[in-house]
């Protein structure tokens, strides 16, 4: 099983990720023992703790890999960013202080933890406009989704990719996380599954067991793969990924009026 992890925060002293390049390491032989051959490095930005250029997160990467070569360890590590959302996102993008997952189109975006922003469908409608393929990340970790599931059927009908993470379907974070996440699985609303790894004991970057997990859910072993292969490969190259259509939920898809 080859996999792709999108969203992994691999590289020391840039967020809350990994404290030492050793501790990097670590997880980056963690992510091969799992069949991972490709990291996508998202260090945090513009969350109002982390402001990340993307010079620094060039240099760190390189001074990765280096230190990855000399101990003959062979991973392709990729630039990227998880990117919070904020008023007038669309103006980091154009202006290239935030950027896109490989400098593609798709970008990561971050949800408050607690909260839903009252201008996200016009964020999300400035950035579709001018050509980027937003993909929320873990939106089952978001309190308010939680608790209005319509919300992230929503965001599938505008065009937004929905990306969960491994441990949530294991209840790392709750079973209300756990619960949604296999919803979204079940409800072809997720179609992306990375680990969001930030350290090699506490949150690692390993993705097998989780994609054992959604075929069991989704009844099929290719559909799951594909959320950890083909539909990121295909992201990384800047290209079209396909899709299943959503399910409606037995309460049908409502309009998301409050929020709009």
């Amino acid at each position: 099983m080859l996999m792709i992890d999108l969203h992994c925060h691999i590289l020391p002293f840039l967020d809350d990720g990994p404290k030492s390049f050793d501790e990097s390491i670590t997880m980056v032989k963690q992510a091969i023992s799992d069949g991972i051959h490709t990291l996508v490095a998202t260090p945090h930005h513009l969350d109002g703790l982390f402001l990340n250029s993307r010079k620094q997160i060039a240099n760190h990467i390189e001074m990765l890999k280096n230190r990855l070569e000399n101990e003959n360890i062979d991973i392709t590590i990729l630039q990227g960013m998880e990117v919070h959302l904020c008023k007038t996102i669309w103006q980091y993008f154009e202006s290239g202080e935030a950027f896109g997952i490989n400098h593609t189109p798709y970008v990561l975006l971050e949800l408050p933890g607690q909260s839903i922003p009252p201008q996200l469908k016009n964020e999300i409608f400035e950035l579709q406009v001018r050509g980027y393929k937003p993909i929320i990340a873990h939106p089952e970790r978001n309190l308010v989704i939680q608790t209005h599931e319509v919300i992230i059927y929503d965001l599938v009908s505008w065009g937004v990719f929905v990306q969960i993470t491994a441990s949530s379907l294991f209840g790392f974070y709750g079973p209300i996380a756990q619960k949604c996440a296999k919803l979204y699985l079940k409800n072809r609303i997720a179609h992306l599954i990375a680990s969001d790894a930030h350290s090699p004991d506490n949150r690692p970057p390993l993705l097998s067991d989780a994609v054992d997990y959604a075929a069991r859910v989704l009844k099929d072993s290719n559909e799951a793969l594909e959320m950890v292969n083909k539909r990121p490969e295909a992201i990384i190259a800047g290209q079209p990924i396909d899709c299943p259509e959503p399910l409606k939920s037995k309460k049908g898809i409502a309009k998301w009026f409050s929020f709009r």
